[in-house]
């Protein structure tokens, strides 16, 4: 199952929930604004990613700037409740399931969450159809 970590006035969000509709792909989607990402979740989302931090947290964030704070230099119990407390610091979309991490909305890369072998058939479709 894909679930799609978004917040309320993300665009890029909202692209990325009508992509997986459109492509009838099954998610469950987490309102990071309204419930923030659980302790268990965080792990999971760090132990995907290839550049840890830097790749999950908005380093131009005003909110981060506000806080003053150097994300580096937090423990993991302190990051996860900076990310608890103000989840807006967070890069978003992030798109999970079990094998693949996607932060923010890439159109190309997004295609990956569709399964193998539908990926073959929508490429047979279309080269069939263009």
């Amino acid at each position: 199952m894909i679930t799609l970590y978004t917040t309320t006035s993300c665009t890029s969000c909202q692209k990325a929930k009508a992509w997986l509709e459109k492509n009838q792909l099954d998610y469950r989607e987490r309102n990071l604004s309204h419930n923030p990402l659980e302790e268990s979740e965080m792990k999971s989302i760090l132990s995907m990613t290839e550049e840890g931090t830097d790749e999950i947290i908005s380093t131009r964030s005003k909110i981060l700037q506000k806080l003053n704070i150097k994300i580096d230099e937090l423990s993991l119990h302190e990051l996860y409740k900076v990310l608890r407390t103000h989840p807006t610091i967070l890069k978003r979309p992030i798109i999970q399931d079990k094998k693949i991490l996607q932060v923010g909305y890439i159109e190309e890369e997004i295609r990956a969450f569709i399964p193998r072998r539908m990926r073959t058939f929508i490429t047979i479709e279309k080269s069939v159809t263009g």
